[in-house]
């Protein structure tokens, strides 16, 4: 058995796509032939300093306070963990290694979590070290944002010993920092089964019932943290070039949430641009067979598990082909030799989603096909049970190659 630790900011309760991805592939993995830990923050002093979370034994560290949620972290003394977390990790990490030393050390995203595992590479230099892209913003800022220390992020790359990237985009951005070893591409996946369960007719009645929805509605919805490069501004916008019949459902929430209500009301579209909130894991497929057609016209993205699930429950689905969004939304105009599974717009564009929304409107039996089409895909290529296997046989050739480590 070997065991493989990762360092990542964050992790359950507070998971985004890149720590879905790690729980959903560890919980795969036979715990027989792989061990895994996590050193991560804690923020929440309500949360234990140890805890099993599916296959994976967690280790918080880091300040904390009770009940401390998202907006909090960018508070004092919360907003402090991320700077602190290299070395603390660090840390922690050499205790655990001293205890029962792992054969692997991945890190979670390119963020400040991937300082802690190259600073953990340098004092366990004969330690595989994994550095794993599951990045959503623009590499452009990626790079930009570590300003003086970009000679030290390039490290982060250089000194690895494997790389795992979400996407063809996040493998360029990869290559792009210097790194020039084995990589493989295992990209997010979803619960296929989960999403395209079916709901009793009365069910779903109901549901459209609260809200709202009449017999000739079209519901556009996303799922989304309400922040700039998920541009539920430029849907917004799009609405005033709709009918009026047409609405838009925004699940989530985040900073944006005030200037995108102001948005809407300054535009006149203020009852059709609903903000329903957060939404539970498990009511999600509900909520997105009761709607028409699932939009997020990224500004940027590394992957993009959100539009395989709405794939997965039969929406037609529109966005742009920004980052790793290109890897499986293909355009019958801008794709015409691979088969169409959306519509695809450019970013920032709400003229190209309003002529978007009105094509699927206006041609039922097309979106038929097209929905068909990617939800067979949804299924044979980005299943969990198919990506862990994937990611299982990404750290099998690991440790292959790992026979000499160069120090």
């Amino acid at each position: 058995m070997k065991r493989i630790l990762f360092f990542s900011l964050t992790y359950h309760p507070f998971i985004g796509g890149a720590e879905v991805a790690i729980k959903e592939t560890t919980d795969r993995i036979d715990p027989k032939e792989y061990a895994f830990d996590m050193i991560t923050l804690r923020f929440d002093s309500n949360l234990p300093n140890f805890e099993r979370v599916g296959n994976i034994d967690i280790f918080r560290i880091g300040f904390a306070r009770p009940g401390a949620n998202t907006p909090d972290f960018k508070k004092f003394p919360l907003v402090l963990n991320k700077y602190l977390y290299p070395f603390w990790a660090l840390a922690k990490a050499i205790v655990l290694h001293r205890r029962k030393p792992y054969d692997a050390v991945c890190s979670v995203m390119t963020s400040y979590s991937s300082f802690a595992a190259l600073f953990f590479k340098y004092v366990f230099p004969t330690v595989p070290y994994i550095v794993r892209s599951d990045d959503g913003d623009p590499i452009d800022y990626l790079k930009r944002r570590v300003g003086l220390l970009y000679p030290f992020f390039e490290r982060v790359f250089t000194k690895a010993n494997y790389a795992i990237a979400a996407s063809t985009y996040l493998e360029r951005f990869v290559r792009s920092m210097g790194y020039q070893g084995p990589l493989a591409i295992v990209p997010n996946g979803v619960n296929a089964a989960h999403f395209s369960q079916e709901y009793l007719p009365a069910e779903l009645e109901s549901l459209k019932h609260n809200l709202g929805k009449k017999e000739d509605d079209v519901y556009l919805i996303t799922t989304s943290r309400l922040v700039k490069k998920n541009a539920c501004d430029d849907v917004i916008r799009a609405l005033p070039l709709l009918p009026p019949h047409v609405s838009f459902l925004i699940f989530g929430t985040g900073p944006d949430e005030v200037m995108l209500r102001a948005l809407a009301k300054e535009l006149g579209v203020g009852d059709r641009a609903r903000f329903m909130g957060q939404i539970g894991h498990e009511d999600m497929p509900k909520y997105l067979k009761a709607s028409d057609i699932y939009i997020r016209p990224s500004l940027s993205e590394g992957f993009g598990i959100v539009f395989i699930e709405a794939m997965a429950a039969g929406l037609p689905v529109i966005a742009t082909q920004e980052g790793g969004i290109a890897d499986f939304l293909f355009d019958a105009k801008r794709n015409p030799d691979k088969p169409t599974t959306g519509w695809a717009v450019d970013k920032n564009a709400p003229e190209q989603i309003a002529e978007a929304v009105k094509d699927i409107i206006a041609h039922p039996e097309e979106v038929a096909r097209v929905r068909a089409i990617a939800k067979e895909m949804a299924f044979e290529k980005y299943d969990w049970d198919l990506i862990a296997r994937q990611m299982r046989e990404a750290f099998d050739r690991v440790f292959e190659k790992s026979a000499k480590i160069p120090v």
